[in-house]
């Protein structure tokens, strides 16, 4: 199994069940070394699932007491990639250090 970590839209019940076709369950974390930002979706596939034409998108700060409020959700590799499918190209894949000490994979600002 993996670990993903949401921070954003991917906590909403309708996303969840519309990605990967059932509802997730996870537990609250925080992702360390990020602060959070908006960015306006032009995918309107993604704007018309989620409702929101600005979603969040955590940008690294490289400081660990700049931390990130979300959920942590156990999924399978198929999930995975279906949660790749869904992000659009703003954000990108990496391995995350949460507060309780878990890695996650969970998706941040793509510009270096």
């Amino acid at each position: 199994m993996e670990q993903l970590f949401s921070y954003g839209t991917l906590q909403n019940v309708e996303v969840q069940l519309e990605t990967f076709g059932r509802e997730l369950t996870g537990s609250k974390d925080q992702l360390l070394g990020y602060q959070l930002e908006m960015v306006e979706i032009q995918d309107t596939g993604v704007v018309e699932l989620s409702g929101e034409s600005h979603h969040p998108i955590a940008m690294a700060t490289g400081n660990d007491t700049d931390q990130v409020d979300g959920m942590v959700f156990e999924i399978t590799a198929q999930e995975l990639a279906q949660s790749d499918e869904y992000e659009v190209d703003d954000y990108q894949r990496v391995l995350g250090k949460l507060k309780s000490g878990k890695q996650a994979w969970v998706y941040v600002s793509a510009d270096k």
